[in-house]
């Protein structure tokens, strides 16, 4: 079809046999080369297969020349008759190695390029089949672009030497970041040792009954991944409006009674403590979406768009719209709703590669029993939401239930799963005037942390 058309498909022959040129005469610039050009990349197949061959080599430390070269082409049997003298080939195209990263930008456009043909008549087709529906062609088209912009695809095998390069790369910067702690912090120190952070693609539920203060505790992780991570924060609130929002995070930052910041009764110094926050918070790169009817395809959608997200927040799970369709309530079951939502919930999180920190109800379930902290079983509309989430942290305050008790807010966080740790009861102070949760630096102390 492209010869027909008097297309071309994309690809540049010189900048493919350079690199291989380059890795053959200077085997020190292998480790730069893998790092920046994949195999996939590669049009020829010969030119695909020598990489291929080279990189594996590479992965198990073995002495890269002409000859090993060739002797392991052989065992992978991709040798062919003409093999010596193309390497000989491609080894005379090569003056010299030092542009050898520029050769691999050539070929990494040019792979892009072809990604773009193919995933524009993918979208093409699919907006002409019979039945199509604008928004699921639109949602395949974001998807699509965003999995090409994030350099990664949506699927596929990928061989374990590529796996291993990408976690070695991932320990090694740790490493040099002088960090224990692999995910964006919470601000709260020992639910950061439990889930060792917020990691990327987690789903993460933080789950109680309604006025427990879910929504204070999500924003608390919200502002300090926001100062602390550089990134953008993108946080969904089904429930409360922008400005009740961002009163809560001034509140929580100044210090300042919330029901005096409504009624703007404040001292000389409040002023100045507001100001400061507000400072503060203006620095922090946070977005807020007060959309009462959004949908997991159109949170994922506006989230594609921001290029240094690091946290989506989203309050709650039992508002939102089924996923992709915007299908109401009444026509279909709760729990299947509810089921769909958080299996897009998961799928969304690896796909931008980021943490999700959802909120959920519990059920009436835990009130009829004489111990009342939640467990998993509890979690309303339950369905595939304890499957699907990596960490579910549900919230406990004896103070709900009985205000004359001995310590009304005194708080616990109660990690009832945890894909990468262990699970217990993390203690919290809740601040009620602030609605804010801190760490319980008393039973910290108490405990020997």
């Amino acid at each position: 079809m492209d010869e027909i058309q008097g297309r071309r498909t994309p690809y540049d022959r010189m900048a493919e046999q350079s690199i291989l040129g380059a890795m053959l005469v200077d085997p020190a610039c292998v480790g730069d080369v893998v790092a920046h050009v994949k195999t996939a990349e590669f049009y020829i197949d010969a030119n695909r297969d020598i990489f291929e061959t080279i990189f594996s080599m590479f992965s198990r430390g073995m002495h890269i020349d002409p000859v090993t070269v060739l002797d392991q082409m052989k065992v992978r049997q991709v040798w062919k008759e003409s093999s010596p003298r193309y390497l000989l080939e491609l080894m005379d195209v090569l003056p010299t190695a030092v542009n050898v990263l520029d050769y691999c930008d050539i070929v990494r456009d040019k792979a892009l390029l072809r990604e773009l043909g193919a995933s524009g008549a993918e979208i093409t087709e699919r907006a002409y089949q019979e039945g199509s529906r604008a928004g699921e062609v639109l949602e395949l088209a974001e998807r699509q672009i965003y999995a090409l912009r994030k350099e990664s695809t949506t699927g596929g095998l990928k061989p374990m030497t590529e796996v291993l390069q990408d976690v070695m790369g991932h320990i090694s910067q740790a490493a040099q970041g002088g960090s224990a702690l692999p995910g964006i912090s919470t601000g709260l120190a020992d639910i950061d040792e439990c889930l060792q952070g917020l990691g990327e693609g987690d789903f993460v539920l933080i789950a109680s009954r309604p006025g427990m203060g879910k929504t204070s505790i999500a924003l608390n992780m919200a502002v300090n991944a926001a100062k602390t991570s550089g990134k953008t924060v993108a946080i969904f609130s089904l429930e409360m409006s922008r400005q009740q929002l961002a009163m809560r995070m001034l509140s929580g930052e100044s210090h300042i009674d919330n029901y005096q910041l409504n009624q703007g009764r404040l001292s000389s110094d409040e002023w100045g403590r507001l100001a400061e926050a507000a400072g503060a918070l203006s620095q922090a790169d946070i977005r807020i979406d007060d959309n009462p009817s959004m949908t997991v395809a159109e949170m994922a959608a506006e989230c594609r768009r921001l290029d240094n997200l690091g946290l989506v927040v989203v309050d709650y799970l039992q508002l939102m719209q089924s996923a992709g369709s915007g299908h109401s309530w009444a026509n279909e079951s709760r729990t299947q709703a509810v089921s769909d939502i958080s299996r897009m919930m998961k799928v969304t999180a690896k796909e931008l590669g980021v943490p999700i920190v959802c909120m959920s109800q519990l059920s009436r379930a835990n009130e009829a029993r004489q111990n009342k902290r939640p467990m998993l079983s509890d979690l309303r509309e339950s369905g595939a939401i304890e499957q699907d989430a990596d960490a579910v942290i549900g919230l406990y305050r004896e103070g709900y239930y009985n205000k004359e008790c001995e310590d009304p807010n005194s708080a616990e966080a109660i990690i009832l799963k945890n894909r990468h740790g262990r699970v217990g009861t993390v203690y919290l102070r809740w601040l009620p005037e602030y609605t804010s949760y801190v760490n319980d630096e008393r039973r910290r102390d108490e405990d020997g942390y």
